[in-house]
């Protein structure tokens, strides 16, 4: 059960993460506890410029702005992970491994991204993914992610 101590909104998510409008792919934190795991949502809406050309007939989001979403929760459940970090911290994408796609998600799905650290060495973290939907798994993968300052 998620206690509302540990979810966060989108005014926080836009404080932690540097991505804006369309880029920004998590609504909101559900659960999440620093240094273990973060529990994020994503809705997917009919009106996203995705969908103007992935596909016009037969929307899909696309695989990789699943995995874009849940790098994103990654990153969140990192700066969150760091006490007293720099406001100049990104994490950036340094490797998907072990990537799945189950089914489609369409337009009026919720995805919940579940992501969970696994380990970090020299600033490089390693982190666990899935996205789900319904309860169902639609995507998952690993993720690593460099912590950089700029």
């Amino acid at each position: 059960m998620a206690n509302e101590l540990n979810s966060f909104d989108i005014q926080e998510i836009l404080k932690l993460l540097p991505h804006r409008y369309p880029m920004l792919l998590v609504d909101k934190v559900v659960d999440h506890k620093p240094g273990e795991y973060l529990h994020a949502v994503k809705n997917v809406t009919a009106n996203e410029p995705i969908f103007t050309g992935h596909f016009p007939d037969q929307p899909i989001f696309p695989g990789v702005m699943i995995l874009e979403a849940m790098a994103q929760a990654t990153g969140l459940l990192g700066f969150k992970t760091v006490e007293n970090r720099s406001d100049n911290e990104l994490y950036l994408f340094a490797a998907i491994d072990n990537a799945r796609f189950k089914q489609p998600v369409v337009p009026g799905d919720t995805m919940h991204l579940h992501v969970q650290f696994v380990k970090e060495r020299r600033n490089i973290w390693k982190f666990s993914a899935e996205a789900k939907v319904d309860g169902n798994v639609v995507c998952s993968a690993e993720i690593m992610c460099a912590r950089r300052e700029f």
